[in-house]
């Protein structure tokens, strides 16, 4: 996995607090990481965004890029063209994407939102960037209800235009699950089709960097570098009746 394309099933899900962890997971495994996020929206200039927090959680040797930034919280063509600023369309992203893939072992390009978010005035999306890198898409959602169909709608939308779906995390794992989270469990790799790969617990991203590091190995499945069975965690958390 030279590159792999992180999207969420929406907005403020746990997507950046993943992506650190997938980092982390590789960074400790000895390869060498780059996060790139693309559109950095909602921050004004010198404020840290997701691409340097992902890199401050999965360590000193993890390279952050981010290609632009537009002050409003919003997606990011409707963001560029409210600032009067050039956006960031897909081509850029492969490209950029590209260049840091001949430099370091895995580079993960973090979205804006969802998958089909516009990046530019032309339509382009994250899914676009994929295609044109030919990578695979790590897909975060959330726990509760609500999960089942829109992680679907992503999933489908992937192989609507012959992407890969790499898997699906849970990007924020509750502390006390309710019975939606823990049947979503079972029920999520047949709903996206596609197997899940990790669940990061809520409030992950607030630990010290040193033991977000040592614990994120155990909240991914092998296939992202870590030591998570997706198995024991579903009969752990498994509802009774």
């Amino acid at each position: 996995m030279g590159v792999v394309v992180v999207s969420g099933t929406g907005t403020e899900i746990g997507k950046t607090v993943v992506t650190a962890a997938v980092a982390a997971a590789a960074a400790a495994q000895g390869r060498t990481v780059a996060v790139l996020k693309p559109a950095q929206t909602g921050l004004s200039q010198g404020e840290p965004g997701d691409a340097q927090e992902a890199a401050r959680l999965a360590g000193p040797g993890v390279t952050a890029v981010e290609l632009a930034r537009f002050p409003e919280p919003l997606a990011p063509a409707t963001a560029a063209r409210r600032a009067g600023m050039a956006p960031v369309g897909p081509h850029e992203i492969a490209d950029a994407a590209a260049k840091l893939a001949g430099e370091h072992d895995l580079v993960l390009v973090e979205g804006a939102g969802g998958l089909l978010v516009r990046f530019d005035g032309a339509g382009g999306t994250l899914a676009d960037a994929a295609r044109l890198l030919g990578a695979p898409v790590l897909v975060v959602a959330p726990a509760g209800l609500g999960t089942l169909n829109a992680t679907a709608l992503t999933t489908e939308a992937l192989r609507a235009r012959s992407l890969e779906a790499l898997g699906v995390v849970v990007g924020s794992w509750p502390a006390v699950p309710d019975l939606a989270a823990r049947c979503n469990v079972a029920d999520l790799p047949e709903s996206a089709g596609a197997a899940l790969l990790g669940a990061v617990p809520d409030g992950s991203g607030s630990l010290a960097p040193e033991a977000f590091r040592a614990a994120a190995p155990g909240w991914l499945a092998p296939a992202l570098g870590g030591s998570w069975d997706v198995d024991a965690f579903a009969a752990d958390v498994a509802p009774v009746g």
